[in-house]
Protein backbone atom coordinates (compact mmCIF):
# COMPACT_ATOMS: atom_id res chain seq x y z
CA UNK A 1 0.00 0.00 0.00
CA UNK A 2 1.21 3.27 -1.12
CA UNK A 3 1.30 6.51 0.82
CA UNK A 4 1.30 10.13 0.27
CA UNK A 5 5.34 9.99 1.99
CA UNK A 6 5.97 7.52 -0.54
CA UNK A 7 5.19 9.74 -3.17
CA UNK A 8 7.25 12.79 -1.61
CA UNK A 9 9.95 10.47 -1.21
CA UNK A 10 10.03 8.96 -4.62
CA UNK A 11 9.87 12.62 -5.82
CA UNK A 12 12.93 13.73 -3.60
CA UNK A 13 14.80 10.47 -4.45
CA UNK A 14 14.14 11.72 -8.42
CA UNK A 15 15.22 15.07 -7.59
CA UNK A 16 18.03 14.81 -5.31
CA UNK A 17 19.39 11.80 -5.81
CA UNK A 18 22.52 12.75 -4.24
CA UNK A 19 20.35 13.34 -0.76
CA UNK A 20 19.78 10.12 1.82
CA UNK A 21 15.72 11.22 2.14
CA UNK A 22 15.23 7.95 4.31
CA UNK A 23 14.44 9.44 7.62
CA UNK A 24 11.49 11.14 5.72
CA UNK A 25 10.15 7.84 5.46
CA UNK A 26 9.99 7.68 9.35
CA UNK A 27 9.52 11.56 10.34
CA UNK A 28 7.26 12.37 7.49
CA UNK A 29 5.17 9.63 8.74
CA UNK A 30 5.02 10.67 12.59
CA UNK A 31 5.06 14.28 11.48
CA UNK A 32 1.67 13.35 9.32
CA UNK A 33 0.49 11.35 12.03
CA UNK A 34 0.99 14.22 14.89
CA UNK A 35 -1.27 16.18 12.54
CA UNK A 36 -3.97 13.67 12.61
CA UNK A 37 -4.04 12.60 16.73
CA UNK A 38 -4.28 16.52 17.32
CA UNK A 39 -7.50 16.83 15.37
CA UNK A 40 -8.61 13.73 17.11
CA UNK A 41 -7.65 15.21 20.71
CA UNK A 42 -9.11 18.60 19.91
CA UNK A 43 -12.31 16.65 18.98
CA UNK A 44 -12.43 14.30 21.95
CA UNK A 45 -12.00 17.85 24.43
CA UNK A 46 -14.37 19.66 22.62
CA UNK A 47 -16.70 17.50 23.21
CA UNK A 48 -16.20 18.02 26.43
CA UNK A 49 -15.90 21.50 26.73
CA UNK A 50 -11.99 21.56 27.45
CA UNK A 51 -9.33 22.60 25.57
CA UNK A 52 -5.98 20.33 25.27
CA UNK A 53 -4.51 22.97 27.73
CA UNK A 54 -6.67 22.31 30.34
CA UNK A 55 -7.29 18.91 29.59
CA UNK A 56 -3.30 18.32 30.00
CA UNK A 57 -3.96 19.96 33.26
CA UNK A 58 -6.72 18.09 34.76
CA UNK A 59 -5.22 15.26 33.40
CA UNK A 60 -2.06 16.17 35.72
CA UNK A 61 -4.24 16.50 38.91
CA UNK A 62 -6.41 13.35 38.12
CA UNK A 63 -3.16 11.26 37.94
CA UNK A 64 -1.96 12.47 41.48
CA UNK A 65 -4.39 10.88 42.74
CA UNK A 66 -6.50 11.19 45.48
CA UNK A 67 -6.54 14.07 47.07
CA UNK A 68 -5.80 15.13 43.36
CA UNK A 69 -3.55 18.24 43.66
CA UNK A 70 -0.60 19.60 43.14
CA UNK A 71 1.83 22.41 43.59
CA UNK A 72 1.89 25.18 40.98
CA UNK A 73 5.45 24.33 40.62
CA UNK A 74 4.57 20.26 40.38
CA UNK A 75 2.00 21.48 37.63
CA UNK A 76 4.69 23.21 35.60
CA UNK A 77 7.06 20.26 35.47
CA UNK A 78 4.19 17.84 34.31
CA UNK A 79 2.94 20.54 31.67
CA UNK A 80 6.12 22.18 30.93
CA UNK A 81 4.64 26.01 30.42
CA UNK A 82 6.32 28.84 32.38
CA UNK A 83 5.18 30.13 35.87
CA UNK A 84 3.07 32.90 34.44
CA UNK A 85 1.28 30.66 32.07
CA UNK A 86 0.11 28.07 34.97
CA UNK A 87 -1.00 31.19 37.26
CA UNK A 88 -3.61 32.06 34.12
CA UNK A 89 -3.77 28.79 33.38
CA UNK A 90 -4.91 27.77 36.84
CA UNK A 91 -7.13 31.37 37.24
CA UNK A 92 -9.01 30.23 34.43
CA UNK A 93 -9.70 26.72 35.46
CA UNK A 94 -10.31 28.19 39.05
CA UNK A 95 -13.10 30.38 37.29
CA UNK A 96 -14.75 27.70 36.04
CA UNK A 97 -15.13 25.75 38.84
CA UNK A 98 -12.84 22.41 37.54
CA UNK A 99 -9.84 23.47 40.26
CA UNK A 100 -9.31 25.44 43.27
CA UNK A 101 -6.39 26.78 45.49
CA UNK A 102 -6.19 25.74 48.87
CA UNK A 103 -3.30 26.72 51.16
CA UNK A 104 -0.06 24.04 51.58
CA UNK A 105 -0.64 22.82 54.88
CA UNK A 106 3.41 22.12 54.91
CA UNK A 107 4.44 25.59 53.53
CA UNK A 108 2.06 28.60 54.96
CA UNK A 109 3.30 30.83 51.94
CA UNK A 110 2.42 28.29 48.92
CA UNK A 111 -1.13 26.83 47.75
CA UNK A 112 -2.31 23.51 46.35
CA UNK A 113 -4.44 23.44 42.98
CA UNK A 114 -6.92 20.55 43.73
CA UNK A 115 -9.02 19.02 41.21
CA UNK A 116 -12.79 19.67 42.00
CA UNK A 117 -15.34 16.82 41.18
CA UNK A 118 -16.97 18.24 38.63
CA UNK A 119 -12.84 19.14 37.42
CA UNK A 120 -12.45 14.78 37.73
CA UNK A 121 -15.42 13.95 35.60
CA UNK A 122 -14.85 16.17 32.86
CA UNK A 123 -11.47 14.79 33.02
CA UNK A 124 -12.55 11.02 33.16
CA UNK A 125 -15.06 11.96 30.74
CA UNK A 126 -12.73 13.74 27.99
CA UNK A 127 -9.94 10.69 28.74
CA UNK A 128 -12.53 8.18 28.00
CA UNK A 129 -13.55 10.12 24.44
CA UNK A 130 -9.62 10.65 23.89
CA UNK A 131 -8.86 6.68 24.35
CA UNK A 132 -11.87 6.20 21.68
CA UNK A 133 -10.20 8.35 19.22
CA UNK A 134 -6.73 7.11 19.59
CA UNK A 135 -8.25 3.02 19.52
CA UNK A 136 -9.58 4.31 15.90
CA UNK A 137 -6.56 5.34 14.70
CA UNK A 138 -4.49 2.54 15.77
CA UNK A 139 -7.59 0.34 14.25
CA UNK A 140 -4.94 -0.80 11.76
CA UNK A 141 -2.54 -2.53 14.24
CA UNK A 142 -2.76 -5.95 15.94
CA UNK A 143 -2.17 -5.59 19.58
CA UNK A 144 1.65 -7.03 19.00
CA UNK A 145 2.45 -4.46 16.09
CA UNK A 146 1.17 -2.17 19.08
CA UNK A 147 3.40 -2.87 21.61
CA UNK A 148 6.07 -2.88 19.34
CA UNK A 149 5.40 0.73 17.64
CA UNK A 150 5.62 1.95 21.40
CA UNK A 151 8.93 0.34 22.09
CA UNK A 152 10.36 1.69 18.57
CA UNK A 153 8.84 5.14 19.69
CA UNK A 154 10.00 4.98 23.70
CA UNK A 155 13.66 4.77 22.05
CA UNK A 156 13.19 7.80 19.45
CA UNK A 157 11.91 9.76 22.08
CA UNK A 158 13.43 8.56 25.41
CA UNK A 159 16.71 10.58 24.78
CA UNK A 160 14.41 13.85 24.46
CA UNK A 161 12.16 13.08 27.67
CA UNK A 162 15.88 12.67 29.86
CA UNK A 163 17.11 15.95 28.29
CA UNK A 164 17.03 18.88 30.86
CA UNK A 165 15.06 22.18 29.73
Amino acid sequence: MEDEVDRLVSAWRRERPDLDVEPLEVLSRVSRLARHLDRARRLAFAEHELEPWEFDVLTALRRAGAPYQLSPGQLLTQTLVTSGTMTNRIDRLAKKGLVQREPDPSDRRGVLVRLTDEGRDRADEALAGLLEQERAILVELSRTQRRELADLLRQLTAPFDNTPG
